[in-house]
């Protein structure tokens, strides 16, 4: 809550029962709690960390997504290192952004309440 105040940005909760307000999120968790949390046992903390960083290490690096054209996020980041700067994107090929930054020169939560 501090960064987003310091930075003027507005905060949005996502709605109770409505997960699918935030679905790679909702995907990362399904994942890693079917294939993680729901078949390991562990048995102190520092087990966990290190079983966990494994997981989140492979998820991020050698498992394929179907987001990235089944290639590595690895792989994927290369190939968009290799092709150099991006260029500007095309009007309307890309989502603006969720959130808009707050009037200059507001940056209480109070004023950006009542900013709107």
């Amino acid at each position: 809550l501090k960064w987003a105040q310091d930075h003027c940005m507005q905060w949005h909760y996502i709605a109770p029962g409505r997960p699918m307000q935030n679905g790679f999120v909702e995907s990362f968790n399904g994942r890693m709690r079917d294939e993680l949390l729901n078949e390991t046992v562990f048995t102190s903390m520092a087990q966990a960390r290190a079983v966990i960083a494994t997981w989140v290490a492979d998820y991020n690096t050698t498992r394929p997504h179907s987001a990235l054209g089944y290639q590595t996020p690895a792989a994927h980041a290369a190939k968009l290192k290799a092709m150099g700067p991006a260029s500007p994107p095309l009007r309307g090929s890309e989502p603006g952004p969720i959130a808009q930054t707050a009037p200059h020169g507001v940056t209480s939560p109070k004023a950006l309440l009542t900013a709107g």
